[in-house]
């Protein structure tokens, strides 16, 4: 991750979107989340996405029988239009439970979008999903 300064108070990093058929590496600049004049949000706000999250992650088994736990953090884009994108781990915690963090994260609905100056730009935001037995 490379991280530019654009503007003396908005910040960007460059995300890495995928590989082309030619193998070129695509990278895409978004602003990082405490750099925007308006942060996107989750409809409903910060509870909301935890109930969400809570009614949505199913914890995969063998990991709950093992007694294996903790916080996967997630980096995601939120778009202009709200849609997320671009789910990675930053830091797992097992195989099955960082699969089922992409999983949750993959399947929110859309969020308001962040603003730059009163402009939607894309941004890049960090979230934990808790895993506890």
């Amino acid at each position: 991750l490379l991280v530019t300064g654009q503007a003396s108070h908005a910040q960007t990093c460059r995300v890495n979107i995928g590989t082309n058929a030619q193998g070129t590496v695509s990278y895409m600049e978004v602003y990082e989340y405490d750099y925007v004049s308006e942060k996107p949000t989750f409809p409903g706000g910060d509870r909301n996405l935890m109930t969400f999250i809570n009614a949505t992650r199913n914890y995969p088994i063998d990991a709950y029988r093992k007694g294996i736990q903790g916080r996967v953090t997630c980096a995601f884009i939120v778009n202009t239009d709200g849609s997320v994108s671009h789910i990675s781990v930053l830091r797992g915690v097992n195989p099955s439970l960082n699969k089922e963090a992409i999983r949750v994260l993959g399947e929110m609905p859309e969020w308001n979008p962040g603003k730059l100056n009163g402009k939607p730009v894309p941004v890049r935001v960090i979230w934990s999903v808790p895993f506890r037995r």
